[in-house]
C-alpha cells in the first residue's frame, strides 16, 4: 500500500479533465495537480521553453513526493517526455493525440486534430502523425486563444465560434469523420466544438480524446510498480505558478463541471514505464 500522491501536470488547467477521469477509475489515489499558469500557454512557446518549463515542474512535483507523474499536456509531453524518464526516478505516463483511434474509424472523410501551435510543430506528433496508415487524412489545425477562454472558465456553447471561424473556415463543408480534442483544455467546450463541426461540416464528426486512456495507463503503471493504494479516498491537492487566489477557484469549479462527451472515445496508448 503506497498513499504518496500521483502527480499530475498541466500548463494551466486542461488537465483538470484528465484529473476528473483519474478520480474515477483510480478513486483510492491521492493527487496532487500543479498548473503553471504564470507560463501558460505553452502553445505559442520554443520546445527549448517547454522542455524548460516543464522540467522545472516535474521537480516541483517529485519535491512534494510524488510517487508517479503524469503529464497531462500534449504540448509538454511532446517536447520533453524523453527527457524527463531519463531524469526522473518515479514512473512517467504522458498523453497524446489520439490521432490513431481516429484514423482507424473507417470512412472517407478527413480527422480534423486540433491542437495548440506548438503540439502540431513538434517533432514527437509528426512521428506519431507520419505512423498513420494515410497520414494526410490526418488535417493538423494549431489554434490559439481556447486556453486562455478555458483558464477563465468559459466554455458553453458559442464561447468559441468566433476562434473556431478563424482557424477552421477556410474547411467549412469538408466531411469530418473525426474531430480530435489534442489538448486537455479543449475536452472542457467538447460540446461547443461538436456543436460547431456539425454545423459547419458533413459527416460523424466523432470526438476523440486520450484522457481515459491515460488514465488507466497509469493505473497499469501504478499496479507493475507495487504503487497502488488499494484502499482509502482521494484527496487533491492544487499547486500553481500564479496567483492562487484566481486559479484554484478556476480550478474546482473546471474539476465540478460536467463535461459533455455523448461519443468521446479514448485512446488505448502502448504500455509505457
Amino acid at each position: 500500500m503506497d498513499t504518496s500522491p500521483v502527480g499530475i501536470f498541466d500548463s494551466g488547467m486542461g488537465g483538470a479533465s484528465l484529473l476528473r477521469d483519474a478520480l474515477e477509475l483510480l478513486p483510492n489515489e491521492n493527487y496532487i495537480f500543479y498548473g503553471d499558469n504564470a507560463n501558460a500557454p505553452y502553445g505559442d512557446r520554443s520546445e527549448e521553453e517547454i522542455l524548460a518549463l516543464t522540467s522545472a515542474a516535474a521537480d516541483l512535483l517529485v519535491g512534494h513526493g510524488v510517487k508517479a507523474l503524469v503529464l497531462a499536456c500534449n504540448t509538454a509531453t511532446s517536447a520533453s517526455i524523453n527527457v524527463l524518464r531519463k531524469k526522473l526516478e518515479v514512473p512517467v505516463v504522458s498523453i497524446e493525440p489520439a490521432i490513431k483511434p481516429a484514423c482507424e474509424r473507417p470512412g472517407e472523410g478527413k480527422v480534423f486534430m486540433l491542437a495548440t501551435a506548438a503540439t502540431t510543430k513538434l517533432a514527437r506528433y509528426k512521428a506519431l502523425q507520419a505512423r498513420m496508415p494515410d497520414p494526410d487524412r490526418v488535417i493538423n489545425v494549431g489554434i490559439s486563444g481556447i486556453v486562455a477562454r478555458v483558464e477563465r472558465g468559459e466554455i458553453g456553447p458559442g464561447c468559441f465560434d468566433d476562434i473556431l471561424d478563424a482557424y477552421l473556415e477556410p474547411y467549412f463543408g469538408m466531411t469530418a469523420d473525426a474531430v480530435v480534442l489534442g489538448c486537455t483544455h479543449y475536452i472542457f467546450p467538447a460540446e461547443a466544438i461538436e456543436l460547431y463541426f456539425k454545423e459547419h461540416f458533413a459527416g460523424e464528426c466523432r470526438l476523440y480524446d486520450g484522457n481515459r486512456a491515460t488514465v488507466r495507463q497509469l493505473g497499469r503503471v501504478l499496479a507493475r510498480n507495487g504503487l497502488l493504494n488499494p484502499g482509502g479516498e482521494s484527496r487533491v491537492e492544487f499547486f500553481t505558478s500564479g496567483d492562487s487566489a484566481v486559479f484554484e477557484p478556476v480550478f474546482r469549479q473546471l474539476l465540478n463541471t460536467p463535461i459533455y462527451v455523448p461519443e468521446r472515445v479514448s485512446q488505448d496508448p502502448k504500455p509505457e514505464k
